[in-house]
């Protein structure tokens, strides 16, 4: 039963993979040609060897993290928000042509041991700590960033490179001035593509589409870009043209030499540099706390409602990482964006993060031409409509609806990811500064001599049900978040499970959705659920 599980499960997996591919692919060229664009210049690691860091990432990322990953969904790849610390890295080392970038991935390698050991530390339990609100926070700022980013791509200004998502961007431009300049550099051949890919994309993402058996097993982006190429070939001249900046621009080495260049590999005798340490103990701590972030954001947008070990998470991170850097490729996180697609495209388990990280090889290695020839504005439409599954005005009223403590650290992580100088952590950690304050101002007005700590008893009742009986006492806060979740997460398949939260005098909005995950997941794991006063759950009560 288990193996035709895993047999139906491939074609779905085979799709989900091939699109995270397409997502993946200027991502990581992008985010490569970012972080080393200072000091690679004028040589054959400008022009080649700069993109390939990225690409040695995505393929570790999709195939080693992937394999050894317990995220059903989540996809690993070189983040955006390590651009910062990366080029300046690359820089204090002497640049990415003066030695800078073998220091740099030595610096990456070390990294990965750090990982590892915070895996077998059990850091990963930080990552339950992060309330909802921040993380929702969080999806909805960085989907407001995609969308921000791609219109201009859309439109044919390929002016700034993928995965420069900063506010100030590596060309000197802003989000804002970007998009204001693209009003006077539109081009019009890029334009049409790009409206034919997004009427594609909406269109294969309707219930006819899904409900033919066939038409359901192409994947809309593929189609997508099978036609951008075949209408951009339309237009190989005049003001319409899609050539250069506007094209998908992966390196094509000439020889073999040209192909050894592109590779770099630790310069071991900088272990004694200091600065070394340095830059790898804040690479681990940045990369595992982004990675902590996207696997809760995975999680809680995963439809099967299953949760990731989040140590085992951290160790498979580290693995990526050490074999990252000592082969010459750029720091790995989980990244949401990947598993937005992911999970959007219709994946079923972790295989279809592997079976992008061999598109990647495959395509990269074997048939390079065949990517260059895709317009650029297909692949802006494609993540535009990521950016607003992340951003929907639907999750934005939800959150406005589920109240002042919910909306404030909501609001505050995405305005804050959108200023001068913002970023995703900075975000987190003001979404983070605000949610404790409102949780300690609560805490202040309850009565300390009517209502106790809050605290959660699980009591199992050796009767002929064998019922699990779960009983939340007084004020359930989100600093009980994590007991619960590992209550919730030890309760094996198929059980009887009561939840009574009849002494309950407030359910923080976390507990309710903690519980409201785990009645979604209850399905496929064959438990029996009942909730007693399920009311007590407010906005996010699920109900008996």
């Amino acid at each position: 039963m288990e193996k035709k599980k895993k047999e139906s499960n491939i074609k779905f997996d085979l799709a989900s993979g091939l699109v995270v591919f397409f997502v993946a692919l200027p991502l990581c060229l992008g985010i490569s040609l970012a972080s080393t664009a200072h000091g690679a210049e004028g040589s054959v690691a400008a022009s080649m060897g700069s993109a390939i860091p990225g690409i040695i990432a995505g393929v570790i990322g999709g195939i080693i993290v992937g394999f050894s990953s317990g995220s059903r969904f989540g996809v690993s790849g070189p983040a955006a928000g390590l651009i910062t610390i990366v080029s300046a890295a690359i820089i204090t080392f002497g640049g990415f042509d003066n030695g800078g970038f073998e220091k740099f991935i030595l610096a990456v390698a070390i990294a990965g041991v750090i990982q590892l050991i915070f895996g077998f530390l059990k850091g990963g339990v930080i990552a339950y700590y992060i309330p909802f609100s921040v993380i929702k926070g969080m999806l909805a700022g960085i989907g407001i960033t995609i969308l921000l980013k791609e219109i201009p791509h859309f439109f044919g200004y390929d002016k700034d490179v993928e995965g420069d998502w900063g506010f100030d961007q590596m060309d000197g431009e802003n989000t804002f001035t970007e998009l204001w300049n693209t009003v006077n550099y539109t081009h019009t051949g890029a334009t049409i593509v790009a409206i034919i890919s997004l009427l594609i994309l909406i269109f294969w993402g309707s219930k006819m589409i899904k409900k033919s058996k066939i038409l359901s097993l192409i994947p809309g982006p593929l189609l997508a870009i099978i036609v951008s190429i075949g209408v951009s070939l339309l237009f190989l001249s005049g003001d319409y043209a899609i050539t250069g900046t506007h094209l998908v621009n992966v390196p094509e080495p000439k020889n073999v030499e040209e192909f050894q260049d592109m590779f770099f590999f630790p310069d071991f005798s900088a272990l004694n540099d200091p600065r070394v340490y340095g830059i790898a103990l804040v690479i681990a701590i940045v990369a595992s706390i982004e990675t902590l972030l996207c696997v809760e954001a995975t999680d809680k947008m995963d439809p099967y409602k299953g949760r990731t070990p989040m140590n085992k998470e951290l160790k498979a991170q580290g693995l990526g990482n050490l074999l990252s850097g000592l082969i010459g490729g750029l720091p790995i996180t989980q990244v949401i964006v990947r598993s937005t697609a992911n999970i959007s495209a219709g994946a079923k388990s972790k295989n279809s993060a592997i079976i992008h990280g061999v598109f990647l090889v495959i395509f990269i290695v074997a048939i390079p031409g065949v990517l260059n020839l895709i317009p650029r504005a297909t692949l802006a439409a494609i993540l535009l409509l990521i950016g607003w599954k992340l951003a929907s005005p639907k999750s934005i009223v939800a959150m406005w609806k589920a109240g002042f403590a919910q909306f404030i650290p909501f609001v505050t992580v995405i305005a804050v990811m959108h200023v001068p100088g913002g970023d995703l952590l900075k975000g987190v950690g003001a979404g983070l500064v605000v949610a404790f304050i409102i949780i300690l101002f609560r805490h202040y007005q309850f009565d300390l001599k009517k209502y106790k700590l809050a605290f959660f008893k699980d009591i199992n009742e050796s009767n002929s049900k064998e019922v699990i009986h779960l009983e939340l006492a007084q004020h359930a806060s989100f600093l009980n978040k994590v007991k619960i979740l590992r209550i919730l997460d030890e309760i094996e398949d198929g059980k009887e499970v009561v939840i009574d939260l009849s002494n309950v005098a407030h359910v923080d909005y976390d507990i309710a959705e903690a519980i409201k995950d785990f009645k979604i997941s209850c399905e496929e794991r064959k438990i029996n659920l009942e909730i007693i006063h399920a009311e007590k759950l407010g906005g996010a009560s699920v109900g008996h």
